[in-house]
């Protein structure tokens, strides 16, 4: 009993370690590849705050597949709406009201 304990702690705390590599790297993969960025975090807010007519929330950095975009989250009439900004033209690439936000029950 005791070895299966003792197994079960080895491979979470393993598994810790791994998830906590993985998700540093990913961060670092984000800090380099904002250098190439034209537009700046403020600028993706204020063009997300201009398009759909609210206030911002929540704006980060995303590099996915080969593509990084400002994800900007901005409330209006009590909706979030999830706004894509690329970051070398400025461009709204998409936007999209976030029904499954884990914030949208507080606003």
């Amino acid at each position: 009993m005791k070895s299966k304990f003792y197994l079960t702690t080895a491979a979470v705390l393993c598994a810790a370690v791994m998830s906590s590599a993985y998700a540093e790297k990913s961060m670092e993969k984000d800090s380099l590849s904002i250098d190439d960025t034209k537009v700046s975090m403020a600028q993706a807010v204020t063009t997300a705050e201009q398009y759909v007519g609210g206030k911002a929330v929540h704006a980060e950095y995303e590099h996915h597949k080969d593509r990084s975009t400002f994800d900007v989250e901005v409330v209006k009439d009590k909706k979030i709406i999830k706004v894509k900004i690329d970051p070398t033209s400025g461009k709204v690439l998409s936007s999209f009201e976030d029904k499954d936000d884990e914030h949208h029950k507080a606003y």
